[in-house]
Order: structure tokens, then sequence, then C-alpha cells
């Protein structure tokens, strides 16, 4: 018999929850690492599960030795930081078999300006976009186009919260001033058109020369119901929106090929997965983001629709072989809430170390509960971070599987009523399901 796999995820949200969750199903793998990993991240499989929550994701010397004590077969690095760092190429270099991007493919994350040109380069369809270096600059250009509107972002890594929607000239220069406030990601940032339209994201499987398409999901980044208030990591989202039809699946696969094949071309070949934030303007795709990794929290949807055995579909990445893989993917509809602070993004320190009540009875809900922000205390969890957990649940449509979802959420309480989450994950489409069902009564 084949000895169990020990494997290693690089996260410690939602994401690197669901992973677990996922490799934890695979009859190959045997043991589960996670750096830094949360406290809520055994709860999903009975296999062990060591988190190592005083190291970071850029913590490349330590996490090397842990590898090769541990005698890790397999390390997924799921965070984008980590890619940033470099730690893919050094784990590589160490005859350790990596599922992520090395440093040079993942530039089409960690820098937004460097992949802007990328996509004008290899024609891929996206909104004008113009660079800069210095607050000065930034606010004369915008003096010169005054009635314009943007969105102005930080070229580097800003944990999801480093594009800012503006309006007209005034909010674009505060904008412009607030990008200090991101350190060295905002020193270059862009002024982007702002394009009005319905946003999703899309995830593919690479292996540096081909890919698969694995699924589609619509994010809700607001922290407010009715997409009100500042950008956050993601307070929800629903799995392969209805907005997704046969015309933007061609789309999407055609943009996924122009840009796997570039990134080939440029010597910088793309082996991990590749997430596309995408909008559409009357039935055309324009690519707002390239992302180099699974989304948190489109993860929560994406995976648990994946029927094959993950360590398996690792390693058709790692050994070039995805265009063969037979990718089963199943037909429910996912869709998963983010439970946060109150005052997340902006200020919840007031509400960190308190108390997390009813998660025992969410799950006994049969709901997915996915750990990040959160640690567990003489028994029981306490608020450590801004997202503290997830809840995924399914059903045959929207309309099910969100209220199974926000059954079980509302089982969850933090101490003092500072529990804050959306209510309404998925409305386009709910909206969209109910119209439909409309019509179906009248027809």
């Amino acid at each position: 018999m084949n000895k169990l796999k020990t494997i290693m995820i690089i996260d410690g949200g939602g994401r690197g929850a669901t992973l677990v969750d996922k490799y934890g199903q695979s009859k190959r793998v045997g043991k589960i690492l996670v750096v830094p990993g949360n406290d809520l991240m055994q709860i999903n499989t009975k296999k062990p599960v060591v988190t190592y929550q005083y190291l970071k994701t850029t913590s490349i010397k330590e996490i090397l030795e842990i590898c090769k004590k541990e005698q890790v077969d397999l390390v997924d690095v799921a965070q984008d930081n980590a890619v940033e760092a470099g730690l893919a190429d050094t784990l590589l270099a160490e005859g350790i078999k990596v599922v992520g991007p090395t440093k040079k493919a993942g530039q089409l994350e960690w820098d937004k300006a460097w992949a802007r040109g990328f996509m004008k380069k290899y024609q891929i369809p996206s909104p004008d976009y113009h660079v800069f270096s210095s607050t000065k600059d930034g606010i004369k250009f915008v003096n010169s186009k005054s009635k314009a509107s943007w969105f102005v972002k930080a070229s580097g890594l800003a944990e999801g919260k480093g594009a800012i929607p503006a309006k007209n000239g005034r909010q674009a220069i505060d904008a412009i001033k607030q990008m200090a406030r991101f350190g060295k990601s905002g020193e270059t940032y862009l002024l982007e058109q702002w394009l009005i339209g319905e946003e999703f994201s899309a995830f593919a499987l690479c292996d540096g020369k081909n890919f698969q398409v694995v699924g589609f999901a619509q994010d809700h980044k607001q922290v407010f119901d009715g997409d009100e208030g500042p950008n956050t990591g993601g307070m929800g989202c629903v799995s392969n929106p209805l907005i997704v039809d046969e015309n933007i699946r061609k789309q999407v696969k055609e943009i996924f090929k122009k840009a796997v094949d570039g990134l080939k071309i440029d010597g910088r070949p793309y082996k991990g997965v590749l997430y596309l934030g995408g909008i559409v303007i009357r039935g055309a795709v324009f690519v707002i983001e390239f992302n180099a990794r699974w989304g948190d929290p489109e993860a929560e949807v994406i995976l648990p629709s994946i029927k094959n055995d993950l360590y398996e579909v690792s390693q058709d990445i790692i050994n070039g072989t995805i265009g063969k893989l037979n990718l089963k993917i199943d037909k429910k509809v996912r869709v998963v809430v983010a439970a946060v602070a109150k005052g997340y993004p902006v200020d919840y320190q007031s509400v960190k170390g308190k108390k997390v009540f009813g998660i025992d009875k969410a799950i006994k809900a049969e709901a997915k509960i996915y750990g990040a922000g959160i640690k567990k205390v003489n028994g029981g969890y306490m608020v450590a971070g801004g997202r503290i957990l997830f809840v995924m649940d399914e059903g045959k449509n929207v309309i099910e599987a969100r209220e199974r979802a926000y059954r079980a959420l509302r089982k969850v309480n933090i101490e003092g009523n500072n529990l804050h989450y959306r209510t309404d994950i998925g409305w386009r489409d709910v909206a969209r399901l109910r119209e439909t069902l409309r019509r179906g009564k009248k027809g």
C-alpha cells in the first residue's frame, strides 16, 4: 500500500480552511499542515491538521525547514503575499512539489501596473488605464480630466482593499492621497476607467501549457447590503452566477488561453489556480484583474463542486497533464456568507477577543463552517480578526442554497451583539430566478 501523503497549505483564512476540507477528502492524504492556519480548520476533517500560527505565509526559511522535517509531499501556495515573496521558487529549487505560481508568473497579481501592460500586449480586453508614481502627477492628470470617473488602485497587494472608486475629480484626488496608507504597495498606483457592468469571477487550473476552467462565482465586496460602504476582502458569494451564459463562458476561455499562452511566451509559465475577475458590459467581458490563487470567499463555493480527488488534480497541475484530466463538477448552486466583526473593514479592534457563540449549532444545521479570524480558548472560540468565519450551504438553486446558509448563520453570534453580515448575498441571481419563476407561472 502506498504511503499516505503529507501536504502543506499556505493560507490562514476561509480559503485555506476549504482546502483543508477538500484535501482531507483525499484517500491519498494522511496529514495536513497549514501555515499559518486557524483554530477552526480541524472541524471539517478527521485527519490530523497541524497549524503554525506563529509563522507568516512569507516565512520562507521556516516553511522550508518544516517541509524537510515533515517530509512534505506537496505544498499548495494559496496566498498572494507568499506568491510575491517567491515561496514557490524556493521550494521548487529544493525539489519540493508545489501547486502555485512562481514569483515571475504571479506578477500578474502582485504588480497591477505590470499586469495591465501584459494584458495590453496580448490583447486581453481591459479598461483604459494610466500609471503614476507620484501624488503630484496623478492629481495633475485628474485635474485635466475632471469629469471622468475612475478606480484608483494601488499597484501592489493591499488585502483586497486597494481599489477605491472615484465618481469625480474630487473623489479621485482624495483616493490618490489615500495611496500612501498602503505603503510600498501604493507607491505606484493606477487610474483605471470606471466600467459600468456586472462583475463575476472565473477560475482555471493551469499546468504551464494548458488549462481547464473549473467554475464561476459572483463576490460581494462591499460591507453593507445593496453594495454600499467600503470594499472588503469579500462578504460572500454565489457559485456559477446566472450572468455567465455560453457567450460569457466562450469569451472567458479565450481570455484564459491568451493569458496562459502569453505567460509561457514570456518565459514565466503559470502552474496553479488562475483567477479572472471580469465585468460584463453589453455581453462583452473585460478583465478587472487577475489573481494568482483561489479567491476568498470564492474558493468556499467552487472547491466543494469538484468531485475529483484534489491531491490527484494537483498532480496533474504539477506534471503538466491538466489537459487530460476528466474534470467532474457537480450542478449544485452554493452560497457562502462571511460573518465579520462589527466595524470591519475600518475599525473592529474593540471586538477582538470577544466570544463567538453558536458554531456547533450551525454545524448541526448541516452547513459548512470555514474558519478565518478566530481562535480557540478554553474550549470556546473568540474573535481574532475582521472576517471571523464563513458559512456555506448548497441547493438546487440560489434561493434554496441561500436560505440554508442564512438559517445556519443565524445560529452564530458574538458577545455583545458584535456580529455583522450582509443579508443579501446572491441578490442578483435571486431576482433573476424569481422573475423566471414568475414568468413560468404566467405562461
